[in-house]
């Protein structure tokens, strides 16, 4: 009888492993589309996301077809932005691009993928109040091209004025870094790359405050490794579109002139 008691008990934690215990059920069995997203909703007021996320996966899953999924996808990302997983919510957003192309809310799913890079910072980064400009510049380029995605697909979207106004702040920071650069190069002497970095600040930030800087780089460079004529005419640029230049300022340019030893009056 004991073995028999045994032999019962074992065959009973065999069951359990295989078909789960009761607290595994899906509470959701037998609920509509409606009240699946309803209560999604209820846990992202409440900022419980995972459980949102949880929720909206479940009604996907159940009601692939259904109005609500699409929806459901788009809450996903959102939620995801909320948790501060830029990862995952650019993929959520890319995946709701991806099967909604034409969408009516389209738009913010291009809104969001800006945003969650535009906003991802390092732990370190928080902590030691590092500039933006001295960071990796590949999620502000990430964010800068998903916002202006968004304005060349849908200039008349209600998120357009607050991307545009994104991307300002983006372009001017990513022309700080390319600048960071080029004075890490002209320090070094390595000249032809100090070169390309400050024509790649012309070529795609033409609106930023560092066009200045970049033409006096030009300049110096130029000057230094005596390239006159190219000097000649970036000096007569930076002339025309910057006549108070601090640099101009210090008198009347001379052919024999050491540029480099001025435009350190920007720092």
């Amino acid at each position: 009888m004991k073995y028999i008691l045994i032999l019962m008990f074992a065959l009973l934690l065999n069951a359990c492993a295989i078909f789960g215990t009761p607290t595994e059920l899906d509470d959701t069995k037998g609920w509509t589309a409606e009240r699946i997203y309803e209560e999604g909703a209820t846990k992202m007021r409440d900022k419980e996301y995972d459980k949102a996320i949880g929720y909206f996966g479940k009604l996907e899953s159940r009601y692939p077809n259904g109005r609500y999924a699409a929806q459901a996808q788009l809450e996903t990302a959102y939620a995801q932005y909320k948790k501060q997983d830029p990862v995952l919510c650019v993929a959520a957003a890319d995946r709701f691009i991806k099967l909604h192309p034409n969408h009516a809310n389209v738009d913010y799913a291009y809104y969001l993928k800006g945003l969650a890079v535009f906003n991802e910072r390092g732990v370190i980064e928080k902590l030691t109040k590092q500039q933006i400009s001295d960071r990796d510049p590949r999620s502000l380029r990430d964010s800068f091209v998903s916002f202006k995605e968004l304005l060349t697909r849908y200039p008349n979207s209600r998120y357009a004025k607050d991307a545009a106004q994104r991307m300002v702040y983006l372009s001017n920071s990513l022309s700080e870094y390319e600048l960071h650069v080029a004075r890490y190069y002209m320090k070094r002497q390595a000249y032809v790359a100090a070169i390309n970095r400050a024509k790649y600040v012309l070529e795609y930030y033409p609106q930023s405050p560092s066009i200045e800087e970049a033409l006096v780089i030009l300049v110096s460079a130029y000057d230094l490794m005596s390239l006159d004529d190219l000097k000649a005419d970036t000096l007569r640029i930076l002339q025309t579109n910057y006549p108070n230049s601090p640099v101009l300022g210090k008198g009347a340019p001379a052919d024999e002139r050491v540029w480099w030893k001025f435009w350190d009056v920007f720092y």
